[in-house]
C-alpha cells in the first residue's frame, strides 16, 4: 500500500524569519497532497543527545534544573544540543561530564526520537553509559543543575506517577530502561 504519496506535502517558498543562538524560525508556503497551499511555521534545530548515567548498583543520575518558559523545577537527564561539527557520541559524553559531572567510555546508543514534530524538525538521541568515573561539573555560566541518584526502578515509578514529566526525560527513561532489561552488562547489579 503506497498511500504515503497522498501524505506528502512539498516546499514551495521558506522565508527565515528569526535567527536565534540555538533556534531559527521559518515561514514556508508547501504545497499539499491536493495542490492547494498553505502556510507552515517551524523551527530548525541543530539536535540534541540526551545520556542515562547507571551506577554499579543500579541508581542512576538525574538532574534539577529550572525551565524558565514554564517557570518549574523538572526532573531531567542530562541533555544538550549538538554543536557544530560534533558527532552525536561526542555530544553525548561531553553533556554527561559537564552536566553530571561523570565520564564513561561504556555506552550504548539507544534510539532516537521526535519531541516536537507539529512545529520543529529537532531530533533527540538516547544513550546510557555505565562504569562511570566521576570528574568535576562543567555547567554552563547560565546553567544552575543540581546532581541527585536515585534507583533507576523509583526513576521508573516517577514517570508513572507524574513527578517526572519532562517529556524528553520520560521517554529516555522508559527507552533506556528497556534498553537495560535487553542487555544489561554483568557488572552492573541492576534491581528490575
Amino acid at each position: 500500500m503506497n498511500d504515503h504519496k497522498l501524505l506528502v506535502e512539498h516546499k514551495e517558498s521558506s522565508k527565515e524569519v528569526f535567527n536565534g543562538k540555538l533556534l531559527h524560525v521559518f515561514y514556508d508556503e508547501a504545497r499539499l497532497p491536493d495542490g492547494s497551499t498553505s502556510s507552515r511555521e517551524w523551527i530548525k534545530h541543530p539536535g540534541a543527545c540526551a545520556v542515562v548515567p547507571v551506577y554499579e548498583n543500579g541508581d542512576i543520575m538525574l538532574l534539577r534544573q529550572f525551565r524558565y518558559p514554564v517557570g518549574q523545577i523538572f526532573w531531567e537527564v542530562p541533555a544538550g544540543k549538538i554543536d557544530a561539527g560534533e558527532t552525536e557520541d561526542t555530544t553525548a559524553m561531553r553533556e554527561l561530564e559537564e552536566e553530571a559531572g561523570v565520564t564513561t567510555g561504556d555506552y550504548a546508543y539507544v534510539g532516537h526520537f521526535y519531541p516536537g514534530i507539529g512545529y520543529s524538525d529537532e531530533v533527540i538521541h538516547i544513550y546510557t553509559g555505565w562504569n562511570l568515573e566521576s570528574v568535576p561539573q562543567k555547567v554552563d555560566e547560565d546553567e544552575f543543575v543540581t546532581r541527585h541518584r536515585i534507583p533507576f526502578s523509583e526513576a521508573i515509578e516517577m514517570v508513572h506517577t507524574g513527578e517526572i514529566n519532562d517529556g524528553k526525560t520520560v521517554i529516555c527513561l522508559l527507552r533506556a530502561w528497556h534498553w537495560w532489561q535487553q542487555n544489561q552488562p554483568k557488572d552492573i547489579s541492576f534491581e528490575g
